[in-house]
């Protein structure tokens, strides 16, 4: 077995840190066009000092630590990630912005319980499965587990409201059910479960199907509901071949909504042009299959499961963030990892990379 962190990996993680401080740098230029330079400070720190400096640090030590022994404690983690998410509607303690409890706020400092069940969720599910691998094909060992931990992590978001990470969560975890298994047939089933599920979101939360409303007619009102997605868009086309340049953007500074979050791969697009966000695409692609490659490496089920889950967590989000952009899936508001302002999603993905470069110091030759 390896002794060093997968090498390729760690270096293709440096690029989209690299790369995503530079284009966040410049897309939170442009709230100095319109709020205080305190704003701007604050923003920097949390994504500098919470996110950057506190992950990275998680990172190396995660990286360093066995990860076989997260194993026996996962039902703890995934219980007390629970319920940080249920304090979120707590008042006093959950914060609430935009009509979405989502924060827990303590004497000054704000984070979303919802990526520490994320990483929760995909670990006690890891467990479960590894410790009963050659069933995982059965209901019993794959669906109704999949049901009890996945949908009581989905449950909690979907009450926030947070449709968007329902969404992720559960891609995530159908991804593991595969890679441990799962027949073909129970994932079908699952997906037409999640197509149901939308329609009844879309019922009960009106935002949502505006939101899809949107995507299907993206032109019918650009200065309303369509805003977002249109200007996106021409920032992107104003980047052209190889975009105005660094610190250049015009949307940021008073068109795109979220030119620090939602919109940020817009943001690159205008300054980056095509050739800078294809790379910014083939270095998500990259950190996909150099990651499932330790997955299928690894030395037992729990760590192979587990990278699975992470990668898909970390691509499957970012990529959703991308497409949302290009108008080829509806705005569901979920960063684009590395990238989009964030202190805690910062910190807790670079967590997930520390635990994936711990398996890959494991992993087969």
């Amino acid at each position: 077995m390896k002794k060093s962190a997968d090498i390729p990996f760690f270096l293709v993680v440096c690029a989209l840190l690299v790369f995503g401080l530079l284009i966040f740098t410049s897309a939170a230029l442009g709230l100095l066009a319109h709020s205080s330079g305190a704003n701007f400070t604050s923003v920097a720190v949390s994504q500098l000092l919470q996110g950057l400096l506190c992950g990275g640090l998680a990172l190396f030590l995660l990286s360093r630590v066995d990860y076989r022994k997260y194993k026996k404690y996962t039902p703890h983690f995934f219980a007390a990630a629970l319920f940080l998410t249920a304090l979120t509607f707590v008042p006093h303690i959950g914060l609430s912005l935009k009509g979405a409890s989502r924060w827990i706020a303590v004497g000054g400092f704000s984070f979303q319980p919802e990526e520490i069940l994320k990483l929760a969720t995909i670990l006690f599910l890891a467990a479960v499965y590894s410790a009963n691998f050659k069933t995982v094909h059965t209901f019993k060992h794959g669906i109704v587990p999949l049901a009890g931990i996945a949908g009581s992590a989905a449950l909690l978001l979907f009450l926030q409201p947070n449709t968007a990470g329902v969404i992720i969560i559960g891609m995530a975890t159908v991804g593991m059910f595969f890679a441990a298994g799962g027949r073909v047939r129970y994932i079908v089933i699952l997906l037409l479960a999640g197509v149901v599920a939308i329609a009844i979101a879309a019922f009960l939360r009106p935002y949502v199907a505006q939101r899809i409303e949107t995507y299907l007619h993206q032109s019918a009102d650009p200065q309303g509901s369509g805003y977002q997605i249109q200007q996106s868009l021409i920032a992107i086309g104003s980047g052209q071949l190889a975009g105005r340049g660094f610190g250049q953007s015009v949307e940021k500074f008073s068109y795109l909504p979220e030119p620090i979050g939602d919109s940020i791969f817009a943001v690159a697009g205008e300054e980056f042009g095509f050739l800078g966000t294809t790379l910014l695409v083939l270095l998500f692609a990259a950190f996909g299959i150099l990651g499932l490659r330790i997955a299928a490496r690894a030395p037992d089920p729990f760590g192979g499961l587990v990278v699975v889950g992470l990668v898909i967590l970390i691509v499957g989000q970012s990529f959703f963030n991308i497409a949302s952009n290009l108008g080829l899936v509806p705005l569901i508001g979920v960063p684009l990892i590395f990238v989009s302002h964030g202190g805690t999603a910062l910190a807790m993905a670079l967590a997930e990379v520390g635990i994936i470069l711990s398996v890959s110091r494991k992993m087969r030759a």
